[in-house]
């Protein structure tokens, strides 16, 4: 099995190692900069407008390839001109993108506006030809799914197609539970790891029939979601870290002190890294302590996909 390396400077070089297929959204992100964020019925003037490639399936394959990871995306765009910016990240970062269908109507977009004062973000997102990523559309792609060693979900395309590609996939799964979507128990207990925010995590553990109300801290949701089977989770903390545990131990990743640009994407940088990691044999606390980095990277620049740190890059050390 390759294996990741750190280089004397920071840097941080990816091994291909075995394939990470992503199926998930692609949209085009039209990002407003504002001095702070409008109240409601409130009218502010922006700063700026820019429009990036997007989505978070596609932020993840991104995140995933530009680290040096073997990557193949499964999903859907609509036959209008926001298609070419939207697979634009993928085909940089050289994800397969032959997984790719193109449908009549809009290519999926969100709306990000983002506070120049604290770089917290607020989106909107149009789901576009995301909704068509379907069943049919996954079976398609069984022969892509068959040989892939990772398979990476989130919550932006219809829960069907999620249901599918894990039938399809032997691999082993990477779900990221956002937003959550109603899931069947059983595709849920597979995850290995359930990636979640606290938020999340309580709604996961919600659909599977547990109740919360006594749950404080993050440490409680996680041993709840492993008490109901699940093999192995992470809760992504923002700025603080994550926390995680495969049933062993539970622990806490502190992350960079570094001063954030803006928040978007910087989830779907922690899954693409952290999926990249798992590629080539690394343990879950190996691969959390560097998505956990690779996220920190991620906030210390604009936008989603063009903030993503690639193969040799430098990035953040120290805690917070």
């Amino acid at each position: 099995m390759e294996h990741e390396t750190e280089l004397a400077h920071g840097a941080v070089e990816v091994s291909r190692g075995g394939l990470v297929t992503v199926v998930g959204s692609i949209n085009a992100d039209i990002v407003l900069r504002v001095a702070a964020h409008p109240l409601p019925g409130e009218t502010v003037i922006g700063k700026s407008i820019a429009v990036h490639p997007g989505g978070k399936g596609a932020n993840q394959a991104v995140a995933a390839a530009r680290l040096g990871a073997r990557v193949a995306f499964v999903g859907a765009v609509g036959d209008d001109a926001y298609a070419e910016t939207a697979t634009s990240g993928l085909r940089e970062a050289g994800v397969d993108a032959t997984g790719i269908v193109t449908v009549p109507g809009p290519t999926g977009q969100a709306f990000v506006t983002v506070d120049e004062r604290t770089a917290e973000n607020s989106i909107v997102v149009i789901p576009g030809a995301n909704a068509h990523v379907d069943r049919a559309l996954i079976e398609a792609q069984s022969g892509l799914l068959e040989k892939s060693a990772i398979l990476v979900l989130q919550g932006e395309v219809p829960a069907g197609a999620a249901v599918a590609a894990a039938a399809e996939s032997p691999a082993r799964l990477v779900l990221n539970l956002a937003p959550v979507i109603p899931l069947e128990r059983q595709l849920i207990l597979r995850a290995d790891p359930l990636v979640v925010n606290q938020h999340e995590g309580r709604l996961a553990l919600e659909m599977l029939g547990r109740e919360t109300a006594g749950l404080t801290s993050e440490e409680g949701v996680l041993e709840a979601l492993l008490e109901e089977g699940i093999g192995s989770v992470v809760i992504t903390l923002g700025a603080v870290g994550a926390v995680f545990s495969d049933g062993d131990s539970t622990v806490r990743v502190p992350a960079p002190r570094v001063e954030p640009v803006d928040t978007t994407g910087a989830g779907d940088a922690f899954v693409g890294a952290l999926s990249a990691r798992l590629a080539v044999g690394a343990s879950l606390s190996e691969a959390v302590t560097f998505a956990v980095r690779v996220g920190s990277y991620a906030v210390c620049r604009a936008g989603a996909q063009p903030s993503y740190p690639w193969r040799g890059d430098r990035l953040p050390e120290g805690t917070a």
